[in-house]
C-alpha cells in the first residue's frame, strides 16, 4: 500500500490550501481515509477522515468549519480543503487508510509520507 500526500507549502495566515492524497495498492473504496498532523514537538493528531463511500466525515474541533475533507473513488485520491490558514496549523500532515471506523482515528495501520504545511503570520 502506498499513500502519497501532496499539495502543502507557505502560506499566509487566512490563506487556502488543497492538500491530496493519491493510493496505490488497495481497494481504495474499502477504506476509510484520513489525515492526521504532527507539528514540531507535538504528538501527531487526528485531523478529519472520510467514509468508504463518500460520507460521513468527521473532524477534529480545530479544523471544524474551516477544513473539508473529500474523496474521489474512481481516481483513488483524498482531498483536504484547507481554508482560512492559523499559524497553529503548520504541521506535516500525513494521509491515513483503515478499514475500520474505530481505527481510523486512533491507530491507522497505513500511513503517507506526509507533506508540510507552513502558516506564517
Amino acid at each position: 500500500v502506498q499513500l502519497q500526500a501532496y499539495g502543502g507549502g507557505l502560506v499566509q495566515a487566512g490563506g487556502s490550501l488543497r492538500l491530496s492524497c493519491a493510493a496505490s495498492g488497495l481497494t481504495f473504496s474499502s477504506y476509510i481515509m484520513g489525515w492526521f498532523r504532527q507539528a514540531p514537538g507535538k504528538e501527531r493528531e487526528f485531523v478529519a477522515r472520510i467514509s468508504w463511500g463518500g460520507g460521513p466525515t468527521l473532524y477534529a474541533d480545530s479544523v471544524k468549519g474551516r477544513f473539508t475533507i473529500s474523496r474521489d473513488n474512481a481516481e483513488n485520491t483524498m482531498h483536504l480543503q484547507i481554508n482560512r490558514l492559523k499559524p497553529e496549523d503548520s504541521a506535516v500532515y500525513y494521509c491515513v487508510a483503515d478499514k475500520t471506523i474505530a481505527a481510523i482515528t486512533m491507530a491507522p495501520t497505513y500511513w503517507g509520507q506526509g507533506t508540510q504545511v507552513t502558516v506564517s503570520s
